[in-house]
């Protein structure tokens, strides 16, 4: 490790770390009244900035609880916040047929990068089928006849059934951690399905391929650690590195015009004043506004945002929820009001209550699709119900959830 790497960016060497560090911040957080938009206005797309291919609305405040829509400018639904996005690793909910999708309230799916690189291959997703979209078949005829929209595309005679986000692959260094190696310049995969066979994922190879997917959302690549180690010069580097790699995403970045690129808030559990998590959300504060307008301070309202939305990461593996929700907390409290916040990793229904109260918007789990997979339903009125336990074997006229429109519950 060179030294070089756990020293503080120049950017961010004449920080006040003993101020906030927070910025664009509205009431309850400031005296500043919020600027709320009423549901149903239609969406306005800049031609540069934070705006350009997505337009996030808030309609209402409750405490810190935000009622919003998240805009895209593609011919997808637009998307109520707060809201889970359910997991689709290689571009399927397992089980889930994708004209089944829009009719369970469920305008956003999440799509794995480094599955889907590893199989069937990004680039034959982009150059045979021309997007996951396709791919998935979340497309159907438009029946829309309005010439008003002002959607890119309006021309298009087929819509989208619903929006995708895909994360960037980090996740990966934890969960395939016996079968990887990180470096400044990348992480190194050695397949889970071909032995000897390795995949090298920088952040340049990461981008290329969430361009060739075409999800509306992508994540930037990050260090990830699992946050139940206990080694704190790892954790500083992996949140200097996210800073850097970071930069190295929005180089490569080659269509935010139509996609819009999150970074992720890293920093373990150290909230403290000018600790892991404010170097980080300094760093992005710097990258947000600084990098528009030469030669302002970070303090001058008048300057252009370029990040469409902001990411949360490094959280629900393992930690006491003391600690996580102390750092959910603390990133809803500095983070921008006027983008979309997104808790990545998170479905246990206590923690999206929660963290919903704090001030989250997005959130995404494989928790209600695993379960359900082994025979557990999540249903109003009781938490889980195991439907293989006994005495499900010779009832057969239960019904899983009353009033429930799925297949399952509706037949």
């Amino acid at each position: 490790v060179k030294p070089e790497w756990m020293e503080l960016p120049p950017e961010l060497e004449a920080v006040d770390f003993t101020k906030s560090i927070a910025w664009d911040k509205y009431q309850p957080y400031s005296d500043t009244p919020p600027v709320l938009t009423p549901l149903d206005t239609p969406p306005v797309f800049a031609s540069s900035g934070h705006q350009r291919a997505l337009c996030f609305h808030l309609h209402a405040l409750d405490g810190r609880a935000r009622a919003g829509t998240i805009h895209f400018n593609n011919s997808a639904p637009p998307v109520p916040t707060p809201r889970f996005m359910p997991v689709g690793t290689k571009g399927t909910l397992k089980g889930v047929l994708p004209e089944d999708i829009p009719n369970m309230d469920c305008p956003m799916i999440l799509a794995n990068t480094y599955h889907l690189a590893l199989q069937p291959g990004t680039e034959l997703i982009d150059t045979v089928f021309g997007g996951l979209p396709n791919f998935m078949g979340g497309q159907e005829e438009n029946t829309n006849t309005d010439t008003t929209t002002t959607n890119n595309n309006k021309s298009n005679k087929r819509r989208r059934l619903f929006n995708l986000l895909t994360d960037s692959g980090g996740f990966q260094m934890v969960s395939l951690a016996a079968l990887s190696v990180v470096t400044e310049d990348a992480v190194v995969f050695e397949s889970p399905y071909t032995k000897g066979q390795c995949m090298t994922l920088r952040p340049e190879d990461s981008i290329r391929c969430q361009n060739e997917i075409g999800a509306d959302v992508i994540m930037q690549l990050d260090d990830v650690i699992s946050s139940v180690q206990n080694d704190t010069n790892r954790f500083r580097l992996a949140t200097l590195r996210t800073l850097r790699w970071y930069d190295r995403c929005v180089q490569a970045h080659a269509k935010p015009d139509t996609q819009n690129l999150y970074p992720i808030l890293q920093g373990h559990l150290d909230t403290s004043p000018g600790g892991l998590r404010e170097i980080c959300l300094a760093g992005f504060r710097h990258r947000d506004i600084v990098t528009s307008t030469e030669g302002n301070n970070d303090d001058d309202d008048n300057k252009r945002r370029t990040i469409p939305g902001f990411a949360v990461g490094g959280l629900a593996g393992g930690e006491s929820k003391e600690d996580f929700w102390k750092v959910v907390d603390h990133a809803c409290r500095h983070l921008p009001d006027n983008r979309p916040r997104y808790l990545m990793g998170v479905g246990y229904p206590l923690d999206l209550v929660v963290c919903t109260a704090l001030g989250i918007d997005q959130y995404d789990c494989v928790y209600p699709t695993r379960t359900a997979r082994f025979g557990s339903a999540m249903v109003d009125q009781g938490g889980l119900l195991k439907l293989k336990q006994h005495e499900f074997a010779t009832q057969t006229d239960i019904v899983i959830m009353k009033d429930c429109p799925c297949c399952a519950c509706s037949r």
